[in-house]
């Protein structure tokens, strides 16, 4: 189980510490689409939240379309994305053989009553749809955390070696108006504003899990109390993430300072008062550069610490098989 922790005495409201952490957990994979979340019950003796507060938690986010809830069974984290559709939930995340899986799913077509020249259509189709759709590839958050794209087109750039465009997801649809086919990449907290705009029958929508981040994570549990703590991220909704995570394991036992990448006067004052700093992978040249910079005004150095990819090793992996690129 992810490990909550309320603030109770945080300037961050607790239903929104929980709302982040519920859909950092969501958003890293920890908990995948399918996962049964605590009940209000276990979450209320975890976090000493009311019921009542915990139960409004999963009705935002079964608005935001993160959760879904089922009658008598609870709370569960929703599919996304190409994620359980009848074109494909037989071909995807199944462990057993190639073979097996070919089989079961003719099996499954012809209880549906189709034939066999029907299903053979049917493969045919959807194969030539993903190849379409796989000859552009776009990346797309809102304008407002646009270094979140930034950081994935970097890394699926670096990992894909294909070209890779980064839409603000307000342009989406015009940009859409232009193709008739392609391959939408975005992280699982936008993948409800993504299908509202995209039509499914020509655009593939793909949903990544983030990175977990829980080396980074235990080396927060462990620094020392008083703490100067450096976050730098190209993103600015990863700083305010990383910084009420912190809030919420460490409390007021460490002092954080943030700073965008390209805020220089920002990144000054943090590398001048921090001990520690956790950087992007894709920031960390720029890190070290200010630092070599600023050395001889430094009364100690801080340590650099760059995270490994926004983009979870699992996601860059299945993008390879879904683009057919080799390894």
């Amino acid at each position: 189980m992810f490990n909550f922790r309320i603030q109770a005495d945080s300037h961050i409201s607790p239903s929104q510490q929980l709302i982040d952490q519920i859909q950092f957990a969501i958003a890293s994979g920890q908990y995948p689409p399918g996962h049964r979340l605590p009940s209000t019950r276990q979450l209320a003796q975890i976090t000493n939240l009311h019921r009542n507060t915990i139960s409004k938690v999963y009705r935002q986010l079964e608005k935001k379309g993160l959760v879904e809830s089922i009658t008598g069974s609870g709370i569960y984290v929703k599919s996304q994305g190409d994620e359980g559709t009848k074109k494909n939930k037989y071909l995807v995340g199944l462990e057993s053989s190639q073979a097996d899986i070919i089989k079961r799913t003719i099996d499954q077509l012809l209880e549906q009553g189709n034939n066999l020249e029907q299903i053979k259509q049917l493969f045919f189709e959807e194969i030539e749809w993903r190849l379409r759709c796989s000859a552009l590839i776009l990346v797309t958050v809102p304008k407002v955390d646009i270094g979140a794209g930034q950081l994935m087109v970097l890394e699926l750039e670096q990992a894909l070696l294909v070209p890779t465009q980064l839409v603000p997801l307000e342009e989406l649809n015009h940009i859409l108006t232009q193709t008739t086919s392609a391959t939408v990449v975005t992280s699982r907290y936008f993948v409800p504003q993504v299908l509202e705009i995209v039509s499914p029958e020509s655009i593939r929508v793909i949903p990544i899990d983030i990175y977990d981040y829980k080396k980074e994570l235990t080396i927060i549990r462990q620094l020392s109390k008083n703490t100067n703590l450096g976050i730098v991220s190209l993103s600015g909704g990863i700083l305010r993430v990383a910084e009420i995570l912190i809030h919420s394991l460490r409390g007021d036992e460490i002092n954080t300072i943030t700073a965008t990448i390209h805020d220089q006067r920002k990144l000054n004052h943090l590398i001048r008062f921090t001990d520690v700093i956790m950087c992007d992978r894709n920031c960390s040249t720029l890190v070290k550069k200010t630092l070599q910079k600023l050395q001889s005004d430094l009364i100690r150095i801080p340590k650099i610490i760059a995270t490994n990819n926004y983009i979870s090793e699992k996601s860059i992996q299945l993008l390879k098989k879904e683009l057919e690129i080799s390894n």
